[in-house]
């Protein structure tokens, strides 16, 4: 690679690159680029700003080899980076939160009525040419108005999904941020005072018809779905995650969809994204989709927007707009 002001590891929608290439020099990755591959052009001082993707690993090892003032991250979430590692070596970090809010939630809410519907199952049926008219038992589903809608967690994107919910007629619980819960006042609530209720984590795992993933992941939250909070759900439960797939115990799930322990299961995400559990494709009662939830053209270029202003602004050794990490400047 050439010596440049930006390394992006894959290129960004319009007008992300627009916005690089007015303010410096752009190298982009040819390929996706290995972790030992990443670690050398890092430290190689050929590059000051890397234009991440959530894929790209930043770990402790490799921050603290790195030449680099900025970490740009095109995404909400930055688990793909050491933050404490980047402060410790002055690397400011930036992401792009606020844009896919709305989004992410109406993909949680496809996933809730595709798995309910068996919409998958219903498509295939028809191409295949096995629909021969109207039966009364063909294809039946679950219902969704009047069932319990569980939130772990309860920021944007899991207030937009309960904003969703309660136009369906559901009722909506939610556990702040698990497994650990605070009690939210009303007053936090704002609008959904009154209409929602809080719950422990246990009880909101063994309320919920649906229950629906929008935490954060980090050390608590890793497989905070495991074998055995899935074995506390409703047989008939279906879980939906839209967050981040390591947050999940995929193979139990696997193991629990095949046995019937919760009836089924809508994903965009996955614990070792691209790839699936071993089993995990083959199980008709999910829906599998390929990290969509933010995969609007309008949302994806306000994400390439800020996540071009951060990088711009780290080049000029500025705070960015959307920092993670504001105390790296002064470390």
């Amino acid at each position: 690679m050439t010596v440049a002001d930006f390394l992006v590891t894959t290129a960004l929608p319009d007008p992300g690159m627009r916005l690089l290439e007015a303010a410096g020099s752009v190298t982009v990755a040819e390929t996706r680029m290995s972790r030992e591959q990443l670690a050398d052009a890092c430290a190689s001082g050929d590059h000051r700003v890397v234009v991440a993707q959530l894929r790209d690993e930043f770990d402790a090892e490799l921050l603290d080899r790195a030449k680099i003032t900025g970490i740009s991250n095109f995404a909400v979430g930055y688990n793909n980076i050491d933050i404490a590692a980047a402060t410790a070596n002055s690397i400011v970090v930036g992401n792009t939160p606020g844009v896919l809010t709305d989004a992410t939630a109406d993909i949680a809410l496809l996933l809730i009525l595709a798995v309910a519907r068996r919409c998958v199952e219903a498509d295939t049926f028809v191409r295949s040419g096995e629909f021969h008219g109207w039966q009364p038992e063909l294809l039946l589903g679950r219902d969704v108005s009047g069932r319990t809608l569980g939130l772990a967690g309860f920021g944007r994107i899991a207030r937009a999904t309960a904003r969703r919910a309660l136009a369906f007629g559901m009722t909506v619980v939610f556990a702040p941020r698990p497994p650990g819960d605070r009690v939210v006042s009303q007053e936090e609530l704002g609008e959904f005072a009154g209409r929602v209720q809080q719950l422990p984590w246990p009880e909101l795992v063994a309320t919920s018809d649906y229950l629906s993933l929008h935490v954060p992941l980090n050390a608590q939250t890793r497989h905070l779905v495991d074998e055995s909070v899935l074995r506390s759900m409703k047989r008939s439960a279906i879980l939906i995650n839209t967050a981040r797939g390591p947050i999940v115990d995929e193979r139990a799930l696997v193991t629990a969809l095949r046995d019937g322990t919760i009836a089924g299961a809508g994903l965009d995400v996955y614990e070792d994204e691209p790839r699936l559990a071993p089993g995990l494709a083959e199980l008709p009662n999910t829906v599998l989709l390929p990290h969509i939830g933010s995969a609007t053209v309008p949302v994806r270029a306000e994400m390439a927007r800020r996540c071009a202003e951060n990088a711009v602004a780290m080049l000029r050794d500025e705070l960015p707009p959307y920092p993670v990490n504001p105390a790296a400047r002064a470390s």
